[in-house]
C-alpha cells in the first residue's frame, strides 16, 4: 500500500474557498480517478514562518501501478485545476510513502 501525500500551504485570502473546493470537488475527483481507495485531509498544527494555513492531504493507493497510472493519466489535469482556480496563492509539496505496517 502507498500514500500519496500532498502538503499544501494556503494563503489566508483564499483559505475558505480553497478548503471548500478541496472537500467538495478536488478530493472526490481524485477518488473518482479510480487510483485511490481513500483520502484524508489534515491540518498541520505547526505554524509556518511564512504564514498561511498548511494541510497534508493523503490519498491511499493499493498498488504502485495505480499510483504510477495516476501520474501518467490524471496528475497534470488535477494539478492544473487548482492553479486555474487559485493561481499562486498556494504552494504544494508532494511525497510518496510506502506503508510498511499498520496497527489498530
Amino acid at each position: 500500500m502507498y500514500i500519496y501525500n500532498v502538503t499544501i500551504n494556503v494563503d489566508p485570502s483564499i483559505h475558505a474557498a480553497w478548503l471548500e473546493w478541496m472537500k467538495q470537488d478536488h478530493i472526490p475527483g481524485m477518488l473518482d480517478t479510480g487510483k485511490f481507495t481513500e483520502a484524508r485531509i489534515c491540518r498541520v498544527l505547526v505554524e509556518e514562518e511564512t504564514g498561511g494555513v498548511t494541510y497534508a492531504v493523503q490519498y491511499r493507493a493499493d498498488t504502485r501501478e495505480k499510483l504510477d497510472a495516476y501520474y501518467q493519466e490524471d496528475a497534470a489535469r488535477m494539478r492544473q485545476d487548482g492553479f486555474d482556480r487559485f493561481g499562486e496563492a498556494f504552494v504544494a509539496f508532494r511525497t510518496e510513502l510506502e506503508i510498511i505496517s499498520e496497527h489498530e
